[in-house]
């Protein structure tokens, strides 16, 4: 019900007050959306990634690179200096993969470490849990 003055009730809206509309709903395509039309199907594109990741594509397509040089492969002198790029670069992407690795079983052993210390419970039940994921499958 208004009340009989509705029509001389101005209005105001200070800075950061009134109403607020906002849409918020995360564009998760950017990444294939940025991939322009004439370079391929955005939808194509993703698939692909989900099927293998492009650092793993461009993992295997060096390994396959590197094997097929040092069978002999004769190459020019600007693509051997790439190659030897490309073999530089595939190590140091491979220290980059063990560190990280060393650095996330140092984390869980701390973490076991602790569980075992303060919840002696839940250690002996995780424990259990985990002794048929550490069994070696080929003993």
């Amino acid at each position: 019900m208004y009340p009989w003055f509705w029509i001389w009730a101005p209005q105001v809206h200070f800075p950061w007050s009134g109403g607020v509309a906002q849409r918020i709903e995360p564009n998760t395509n950017w990444f294939f959306d940025a991939i322009p039309a004439q370079a391929g199907d955005a939808k194509i594109e993703k698939k692909a990634v989900e099927v293998a990741s492009y650092g793993r594509q461009l993992g295997l397509i060096t390994e396959v690179l590197i094997g097929l040089t040092e069978n002999g492969l004769v190459l020019s002198d600007g693509a051997k200096s790439s190659l030897e790029r490309l073999k530089s670069i595939h190590a140091e992407i491979d220290k980059l993969k063990t560190a990280d690795g060393q650095l996330l079983v140092s984390q869980i052993e701390d973490t076991l470490m602790n569980l075992q210390k303060t919840h002696k419970t839940e250690f002996a039940r995780l424990k259990k849990r985990l002794a048929p994921l550490l069994v070696d499958p080929r003993a």
